[in-house]
Order: structure tokens, then C-alpha cells, then sequence
């Protein structure tokens, strides 16, 4: 039989380039995340800055750099937008509080630093936040009816915080009692320093407590 012909030569083929890595995408949950977050911390410094009559949805988008669909999306009421910020800065706190609280040395000077990082915490931005929505909550019927139950759980939350911090041992009688009128008095103290500066006297006030409390939680 013939021999077939050979097959015409082919022609060399170009070397492909290398494609350019594709930047990897951001999922839909990171990227939300981030909105939220944005939204949240907003919401708290145009609280603190413009009060509640002043933080509008409009405002908290337009300061977040997040369209008004998409705060609408998340938070579609202003009483659930500043309800969740509100959660969201107590948790960021009480977190904080705990790392603080972890480079703190044994021993007796231990009570007078937790008591001024609680301090702290009553004359921050999120206590200013909180008294804001307060106020506004006692005429405004869909704000309380959200803000009620959310300040039930901070004010636990912030006792077991504030038992943890101190090793407060509540089975005694008359500690958590007294843990929960340390709580009360730094609240008190943290209003009354809102219009003027009341640190002098609230120092003073709790020098005087912090020897209570230590005789107190002392077994």
C-alpha cells in the first residue's frame, strides 16, 4: 500500500501570557459586615454629637458613606438603627474592659483600677448615647418598647462583667447588693458630669467607696 503523505507542518503556536491573578472577591457577608459596622459606629457619633433629635437615618447613611438603600436594608427603622448601636458599643466596651482588666496586677490596688475603668465607661460615648435614647425613649412609644429589654440585658450583662473584674464572690450576703450600688453610683456620677465637669468630686466620692467596697467584698 501507498504510504500516507506526510502531514503538512504546523505552525509553532504563540506562547499564551500568563493571565494576571484576578483579585480576589470580598463575600457578600464581609462585605455587609463592614456596612453594618459603618452604620453602627455612625449612628453612635452622630448621638453623641447631634443627639437623638438630630441623628436621622439620612444623616447616619451620608456620614457612614452608605447608600440609603442600603441602610434601609439593614436597619429599616431609626429605632432599630440606634438600638443596634447601642448593643454594639456595649459589646465593643465590655470587651475592651476585659483586656484591660487582664493587665491588671493582683492584690489591693486592683479594686481602685476597676473602679476607674468603670468610671471611664460612664462618662464615654456610649453613656452619652445611652442617656440620649433614654430621654427620647420616654415619649416615643416604638423607641422604649426596644429599648426597654435592651437595657435589661446591658445592665446584666455589665453586673457580670462588673462581679468577673472584682472576683466578687455574690454568694455572701450583701455583695451583689453592693455591686450593684457601685453600678449605680458611677450612673449617677456620669450624669451629673455631663453638663460640667465633675471630676474633682466624683473623685473624691469614690475614694470614699472604693473603702466601702473593699470592706465590703472582703470575706
Amino acid at each position: 500500500m501507498p504510504e500516507p503523505p506526510d502531514r503538512a507542518p504546523q505552525p509553532d503556536r504563540a506562547p499564551q501570557p500568563d493571565r494576571a491573578p484576578q483579585p480576589s472577591r470580598v463575600p457578600q457577608q464581609e462585605r455587609s459586615r463592614a456596612t453594618r459596622t459603618r452604620l453602627l459606629e455612625a449612628t453612635v457619633d452622630c448621638l453623641v454629637e447631634h443627639g437623638w433629635s438630630g441623628t436621622t437615618t439620612t444623616v447616619v447613611a451620608t456620614r457612614a458613606g452608605v447608600s440609603r438603600g442600603a441602610q434601609l436594608h439593614h436597619y429599616p427603622t431609626r429605632a432599630a438603627l440606634v438600638t443596634a448601636a447601642v448593643v454594639h458599643l456595649a459589646e465593643r466596651r465590655a470587651a475592651e474592659l476585659r483586656a484591660e482588666a487582664e493587665a491588671l496586677p493582683a492584690g489591693p490596688r486592683r479594686l481602685d483600677r476597676v473602679i476607674d475603668m468603670l468610671a471611664a465607661a460612664f462618662t464615654g460615648p456610649l453613656f452619652v448615647a445611652a442617656l440620649e435614647l433614654w430621654v427620647a425613649a420616654r415619649t416615643d412609644p416604638e423607641l422604649r418598647a426596644a429599648l426597654v429589654p435592651l437595657e435589661a440585658r446591658v445592665g446584666r450583662e455589665m453586673h457580670r462583667l462588673t462581679v468577673a473584674l472584682l472576683d466578687a464572690d455574690e454568694r455572701r450576703p450583701g455583695v451583689r447588693e453592693a455591686v450593684q450600688a457601685t453600678l449605680d453610683l458611677l450612673r449617677g456620677l456620669g450624669v451629673a458630669n455631663l453638663l460640667t465637669d465633675d471630676s474633682t468630686r466624683r473623685t473624691a466620692l469614690l475614694n470614699t467607696w472604693k473603702r466601702q467596697l473593699a470592706t465590703l467584698l472582703t470575706p
